[in-house]
């Protein structure tokens, strides 16, 4: 059987547009397209944030206060020591950013580290 008995040929044609050089990518682009909208005020996606680090600290001294179910267990568990030392972060924090928080930033942490405190004194009053 030779090369040219063969009827099964494949035969490849590429069909994308190649750029030239005086050719430049329009602005608005399917690339452009094709991303979801940023809402306002938000960042790019993934960009941390002080208000994100006060959030994430309180949500551990919750659980640690067995408010809140720890998410690798399922359980509540009171870990008195863990709870300070996460609300003494925050008081820390407070005290090292004092002076560049915005106003929500300094808001947000008063009222965690406060409402924090108010738990804290509450459980080790029941234990």
């Amino acid at each position: 059987m030779s090369p040219d008995d063969c009827e099964d040929i494949f035969k490849v044609t590429d069909r994308r547009r190649r750029l030239d050089a005086d050719d430049a990518p329009r602005p608005g682009a399917a690339s452009d397209e094709s991303r979801p909208p940023v809402p306002p005020g938000s960042g790019t996606p993934g960009e941390r944030s002080l208000a994100g680090l006060f959030m994430m600290l309180a949500s551990s001294a919750v659980v640690a206060l067995g408010h809140a179910p720890d998410p690798l267990t399922g359980q509540r568990q009171t870990d008195l020591v863990q709870a300070a030392d996460a609300i003494d972060l925050l008081v820390l924090l407070r005290e090292k950013t004092e002076g560049h928080r915005s106003g929500d930033e300094s808001r947000i942490l008063d009222e965690l580290i406060y409402d924090l405190q108010l738990r804290y004194v509450h459980v080790t009053k029941q234990s």
